[in-house]
């Protein structure tokens, strides 16, 4: 396994906290606010308790107070003001805030403390779509630019799909209506990020549909057997990293699973969000977000 950072750069830190490193400087010269550790060459080197600090200045500084009143306090009068603060202050923020430093500090009951409490007044797709949501575009980010390492991103990931997993099974109990369409969400050979399409199947069981859920690597050749019990199933699919080229594998899927009849296949992902759904067939659905397919079923 890669070693896990337990140091920071600068750049570290302004990524994560949002904090541009000039204004970190200037605090930390002013303030004296943070006690990094410096190389040879005198390059700034910061810990987790550091990290923590900053997450912690930055939170009280978005809610008013000013840098030259925190400066003033122990890092325990800080960590009490946050407490007093985060009573009243944005849910979101502060379950954001939560949720990466249980990710930096591979802290599973922060993650589920963290949860449970959002639970209680918020509903599970609420929490997906307004919290996890954006704090996975936020990881990426900190991930592309080397703040963190993957295996930060894997711990939260994992974490996040067994409240999903937790959630469809409750779902699955609820009764469906037989003569209902029956969807079947894969992902092609090759693609192993499954999170999205997890989520699809979440929302496809709270609007009481029939799913057959696939997962990852899935080749069309083999999904062939559903259709001999399952004549008419509508097709989704989430594209990540694949397929490298998308009319290629819309040939293929209408060879393979079509046999001269248009089988919808509803198309989520990254890879899609440049393709213009009207020069797609019929059959072909393009949607640019989970919510756009979502409101569709309510209707």
């Amino acid at each position: 396994m890669e070693h896990i950072k337990q140091n920071f750069s600068i750049k570290d830190l302004e990524n994560l906290s949002g904090i541009k490193a000039h204004t970190i400087r200037i605090w930390e010269k002013r303030y004296n606010i943070l006690s990094p550790n410096r190389t040879d060459t005198n390059i700034r080197s910061y810990d987790l308790e550091n990290l923590q600090k900053i997450l912690n200045i930055t939170f009280l500084n978005e809610h008013g107070y000013k840098i030259s009143r925190i400066a003033k306090l122990t890092d325990p009068e800080i960590g009490k003001m946050v407490k007093n603060v985060a009573a009243s202050a944005s849910e979101q923020n502060r379950a954001i805030n939560s949720f990466k430093i249980s990710m930096i500090n591979f802290d599973v009951n922060l993650f589920h403390s963290t949860y449970l409490k959002l639970i209680v007044t918020k509903s599970f797709r609420e929490i997906f779509l307004e919290i996890f949501v954006p704090l996975l575009n936020e990881i990426g980010l900190l991930w592309q630019t080397d703040t963190i390492n993957p295996v930060h991103e894997h711990f939260l990931v994992g974490l996040i799909k067994q409240k999903l997993y937790l959630n469809i099974a409750q779902l699955d109990l609820t009764e469906k209506d037989e003569k209902d369409d029956l969807y079947v969400l894969f992902l092609p050979v090759n693609e192993i990020h499954d999170l999205g399409l997890l989520y699809i199947n979440y929302e496809l069981n709270l609007h009481h549909k029939k799913t057959i859920y696939l997962g990852p690597s899935m080749p069309l050749n083999d999904m062939r057997y559903i259709l001999e019990i399952h004549p008419n199933p509508k097709f989704i699919s989430y594209f990540t990293i694949e397929p490298i080229e998308l009319s290629a594998f819309i040939k293929e899927f209408e060879a393979t699973l079509g046999k001269g009849r248009k089988m919808e296949l509803n198309l989520f992902g990254t890879k899609i969000q440049s393709i213009d759904p009207t020069t797609q067939p019929s059959n072909i659905k393009i949607f640019k977000s989970i919510p756009e397919f979502s409101n569709q079923l309510s209707n």
